[in-house]
């Protein structure tokens, strides 16, 4: 079976060589007493008692949460609150790298809980912790959800704690809560200003804090000013000389819909300082009420060319926007919901899983998620600029994750794995090919964690998940610091082939990425050759350095990669050895397939639970995919044919209430041995056909001239018994799944460089362009007439197969070839 590039380097606390291993430095256990909600969702509990269990609002977890991590020097500084239910209070711990060494202060003042009830969990009521490495100041900034000036909150709608310079440096001994600065009118650490200046209408409503530096040094802070629906996101600079912050700038207007706009609306995003640029980056929630998402919508980004971010704000394309911006579609790079179908109103739910970074190349990544509740389908989407190209490129082969971050020109995925564990994705910059390079397969478990990454270091904060019962109000956390293995200084002359790896097996036919990195001390690459068995098989002039390859038989293949650099001198790669294996065709383990009845020309598609299987012309869409399970019964091999997105189908008998043995979705995942759920597969191998019959009963999945799919007891030629797998890796013929036509144009075609498609005003598109291997290689959606698409070095020449689906012409497809040469 064909493995996805993210799935080859898994290996015990360390990585794959890229250009050095990432490696695990040290695990520091930081508390026992990091505060939990161990009750349950309830907004309205009246539980106060310190031995009832603590109810919440949205999540059990507040400790580590939020920006609650930083490093500066050798020390790493982390936030919580300590529990149980009635202690709550604000911790600050200190740790060593140097010397091991962890101190902790102690705060007086507690979590709030939600909305001044304190025995109400409330996790937006994370701690934000920045240092000036100017000064050594510690700062302090607590979420506290967008209350204002009133009730509880009176004179305590803001909450800042701040130190006195170089505290951030003291010895152990002298760390302590009296280098903290007491608020003047209060007497505690808890200011409701940043500028000496008690001003409610300045600081209230702030949710969402996060600190960051810029390349000079400089302390900003930013947040949400406002609520859900009417939200700007708001950044001010601390002065370290004048050990004072400025006044709160916005990055969009407050009100939008009295100032153009048609209606108010909220920000979901961040501001950061990445490559030397303030930039912003985020999703909209636009308040119509009307239209058809259900909150979030599109995918946003911009970049200021000042440095104190107070002007020159640019869309991706560098044209000036209007700051504070009112109009989002200013800086629009796509909109996540036209790449599903609903439109039905409040339908398509774009929420978590967004976040955006920029490499030290100037690379922007953007990843997102959106799904359409509707048809039940999720699509987890990276959009990626490399440095010099015009356009986004919109890719949805990609698993999904909840942040990106960088380190020098790599983009990285962190995260925890299925088993609580975590682990490290990486891919260049301006790409989306990324690798997973280390993976923790054994020790703790943990069902949080904040990350931070500074100097090539990761410094992960995490909740272990190591509560056997639910009777406490604390857990412990961890910090690990892992080495990502980024090289600074000048780069060796080298080349590394990432993939395949040594002793890889692939199946005949399967497609074999040859992708290699490489780097020159003095001048530059100008190519990378791949020689399979010390023949050339292709070079490749253009980063990435990347080829896919199909074997033409079976057997043991040599490969390695020989890089060039100016000089013409070459170094070649360790090399790998490979082995392609003849495949058994009628086994439909080993891949996802379209089911095409061969009478009718229609596939398969899947429904809601206990409804009828439904047909369609095209064979596209994720719920019309299958995947097949053995499993044995009785000394006798059968099958589960399951459903990407539902579960696996029933064939049901002569008193099923909707129709008499006809095929339904159920909910149940494979395996299951329920005889009705099992099926015989009967391979014809002189057409390469496939018979499905259910269980043992001579009853064969049959698509009736009435249109619905039943099982029948018909002869073995009838071709509505008979049914093609085609797997989803392949690029389907003209007559199966599209329709030819005149309704777009490419030209020039043949083409050498860029080329252009027109749509002849079909209105919102979505383009797809695939190889003939039926890889991705350019995807985006549009409303424009003609696209402009530029031959970078996803392009290789050959055959391409350019996909055109009308979004307004109920889902029109147009299908064109491409060649380039």
């Amino acid at each position: 079976m064909k493995l996805k590039l993210q799935q080859l380097l898994i290996l015990f606390f360390v990585s794959v060589t890229i250009q050095a291993q990432v490696t695990l430095e040290r695990e520091v256990k930081i508390t026992d007493l990091a505060m939990y909600f161990n009750g349950v969702r309830n907004q309205n509990s009246t539980r106060q008692s310190g031995t009832e269990a603590y109810d919440y609002a949205y999540g059990p977890a507040l400790s580590p949460h939020g920006d609650c991590i930083k490093n500066y020097k050798q020390y790493v500084f982390m936030t919580w609150y300590r529990g149980g239910k009635l202690d709550r209070h604000v911790m600050l711990t200190r740790y060593n790298t140097e010397t091991g060494a962890m101190k902790t202060i102690e705060f007086p003042h507690q979590h709030t809980g939600l909305k001044g009830k304190w025995w109400i969990g409330e996790t937006h009521n994370t701690i934000a912790i920045g240092i000036s490495p100017l000064n050594g100041t510690i700062h302090m900034v607590y979420d506290m959800h967008a209350y204002t000036n009133s009730g509880a909150f009176t004179n305590d709608y803001f909450r800042y704690t701040y130190s006195v310079p170089n505290a951030a440096e003291l010895s152990d001994e002298e760390f302590t809560l009296d280098k903290f600065v007491k608020d003047p009118i209060d007497g505690d650490y808890k200011h409701c200003t940043m500028d000496g200046v008690r001003d409610a209408p300045h600081y209230d409503r702030f949710t969402y804090p996060q600190f960051f530096l810029n390349n000079q040094g400089e302390l900003f802070l930013t947040a949400r000013d406002g609520t859900s629906h009417d939200g700007a996101q708001a950044f001010i600079k601390y002065d370290a000389n004048a050990t004072k912050w400025g006044r709160f700038t916005h990055f969009n207007a407050l009100g939008a819909g009295s100032k153009g706009e048609t209606n108010n609306w909220s920000i979901y995003g961040s501001i950061k300082y990445a490559n030397g640029k303030i930039r912003a980056g985020f999703q909209r929630r636009l308040n119509t009420g009307s239209d058809k998402y259900q909150f979030q919508n599109g995918v946003y980004y911009a970049y200021s060319d000042d440095p104190s971010g107070a002007s020159q704000w640019k869309n991706h394309k560098g044209e000036d926007m209007t700051y504070p911006l009112v109009k989002a579609e200013e800086v629009l790079v796509f909109e996540p919901g036209d790449l599903v179908e609903t439109t039905a109103q409040n339908k398509v739910h774009i929420v978590s899983g967004f976040d955006w970074t920029v490499t030290d190349n100037e690379d922007v990544h953007i990843i997102s998620r959106v799904k359409d509740n509707e048809n039940n389908i999720t699509k987890y989407i990276h959009s990626y600029k490399p440095n010099g190209a015009s356009e986004f490129i919109i890719s949805t082969d990609f698993n999904g994750a909840q942040a990106l971050y960088t380190s020098g020109e790599y983009v990285y995925i962190i995260g925890l794995n299925s088993s609580g564990r975590p682990f490290v994705e990486r891919a260049e910059g301006g790409t989306n090919l990324f690798t997973k390079v280390y993976e923790q397969t054994s020790g703790r478990r943990f069902s949080k964690g904040q990350v931070y990454i500074a100097d090539g270091k990761l410094y992960y904060y995490l909740l272990e998940n190591n509560a056997t019962n639910n009777t406490t109000t604390t857990r412990t956390t961890y910090l690990q610091v892992i080495d990502l293995a980024v090289e600074n200084g000048p780069k060796p002359f080298a080349v590394n082939l990432v993939t395949p790896t040594d002793n890889q097996s692939f199946n005949e036919g399967d497609n074999v990425q040859l992708y290699a990195i490489a780097s020159a001390d003095e001048g530059e690459i100008t190519k990378v050759a791949f020689m399979v068995n010390d023949e050339l098989l292709e070079e490749d002039a253009t980063k990435p350095y990347i080829l896919d390859w199909t074997p033409e038989t079976t057997g043991t293949y040599q490969i390695k990669a020989v890089a060039y650099k100016t000089s013409g001198e070459s170094i070649t790669s360790t090399e790998v050895s490979i082995a392609v294996n003849e495949i058994d065709e009628s086994d439909l383990t080993i891949n996802t397939y379209r089911l095409q009845n061969t009478a009718t020309g229609k596939f398969l598609v899947a429904a809601n639970t206990a409804q009828p299987v439904t047909t369609s012309d095209s064979g596209e869409k994720e719920d019309w995919h299958w995947d097949f399970f053995k499993l044995t019964k009785d000394g006798k091999e059968y099958h589960n044919i399951d459903s990407k997105q539902n579960g696996v189908l029933r064939a049901t008998g002569a008193g099923f209430a909707a129709g008499a043995f006809l095929v339904v979705s159920t909910t149940k995942s494979p395996t299951v041995e329920d005889s009705d759920k099992i099926w015989t597969v009967h391979y014809n191998e002189n057409n390469k056909t496939f018979r499905f019959e259910a269980g043992t009963s001579k009853r064969y999945m049959y698509h009736d001239v009435d249109g619905n799919i039943y099982t029948k007891d018909v002869e073995e030629t009838d071709a509505r018994s008979i049914w093609k797998a085609i797997p989803t890796n392949q690029v389907l013929s003209v007559a199966e799944d599209f329709t030819q036509s005149s309704g777009i144009q490419i030209f020039p075609n043949p083409a050498k460089s860029s080329f252009n498609i027109s749509l002849n005003k079909i209105g919102i598109s979505e383009i797809v362009i695939t190889d003939m291997l039926g890889k991705i290689v350019y995807e985006t959606v549009t409303d424009l007439d003609r696209v402009e698409v530029a031959r970078d070095h996803r392009f290789t020449s050959g055959v391409y197969i350019v996909k055109v689906t009308a979004k307004k012409s109920q889902a029109k497809i147009f299908y064109q070839k491409l060649v380039l040469e």
